[in-house]
């Protein structure tokens, strides 16, 4: 049947991450979620079973947008079920040992208000970073869905990260040693309270998800130009300091987040011709 090549490699992962959510999702019975998954999966079918329908030629390439979103989501929900523990006072302890601070506490008397406004701003443009990336891809096929799939494999690993080892961060366990609140300018603190109401449910610290995906957007934008590519160069690393400074992560998480996104980095191409059934 024709139609059974219209699969690309980021929906067969996408699929394959379904598959084991669903699984847990029967365990701890959330019929809900699994109907949300079914619906999910019969949306893509059709897609890939009417490539040529205009509304296909749309929802094929940023579907994976929409659901690794709603995949973070019901992490929240999914992680207060099966685990009962956090590995927040593990990493700071790590983070204890190897610095002899906690850095986010120790960031402190550096606070400036242009730096708080700054990387907020960097650390809250995450998302768009990664589909400007992916929109200026969107004419070069093969590269972009090369560059979708690849960020699509980062979100879901992040969230097996998330799942096995729940924590959410520096922010919340280690708010007592702060002395100072952070203060930026004009609009740091609205976007604080907007991440907090997004995020602050959520066990997503481990690996640094900003951090990883901020690497394999950059990576994806040397294809682009070199110019661009040092522009996204220079916002990875701005996002990076960001997450200890803000106190959203732990060093171990970004040294996690760094370790994941090159390991895709490697793997990725090898993994994409296997799933598009191409010699490597």
């Amino acid at each position: 049947m024709d139609h059974l090549n219209n699969w690309w490699p980021v929906d067969k992962v996408i699929l394959a991450y379904f598959a084991a959510v669903t699984l847990l999702e029967i365990v701890y019975w959330q019929p809900i979620l699994i109907a949300a998954h079914i619906a999910a999966t019969g949306l893509l079918w059709l897609a890939v079973r009417y490539p040529a329908s205009r509304i296909s030629q749309v929802f094929h390439p940023w579907y994976p947008l929409i659901y690794v979103s709603a995949s973070y989501k019901e992490m929240a929900i999914l992680i207060p079920l099966a685990r009962s523990w956090t590995a927040d006072k593990f990493l700071a302890r790590l983070d204890f040992q190897v610095w002899g601070v906690h850095p986010s506490v120790w960031l402190e008397r550096w606070q400036s208000p242009v730096a708080v406004e700054i990387l907020q701003i960097c650390y809250s443009l995450f998302i768009p970073a990664v589909v400007v990336v992916a929109a200026i891809l969107w004419r070069k096929r093969e590269e972009f869905r090369r560059y979708a799939f690849l960020a699509a494999l980062g979100f879901l690993v992040s969230y097996v990260g998330y799942f096995l080892v729940p924590a959410r961060g520096p922010r919340f366990l280690l708010a007592g040693l702060q002395t100072r609140e952070l203060q930026g300018l004009w609009i740091s603190h609205s976007l604080s309270l907007l991440i907090d109401r997004l995020e602050s449910a959520h066990y997503d610290c481990f690996p640094s998800g900003h951090t990883e995906l901020a690497i394999l957007a950059w990576w994806g934008s040397r294809s682009i130009s070199r110019n661009f590519s040092w522009a996204m160069f220079v916002y990875l690393i701005s996002v990076i300091l960001a997450t200890i400074y803000l106190r959203y992560h732990y060093t171990m998480d970004v040294v996690a987040g760094i370790g994941v996104a090159w390991v895709l980095i490697l793997v990725s191409p090898w993994l994409y011709n296997r799933l598009s059934g191409r010699a490597a």
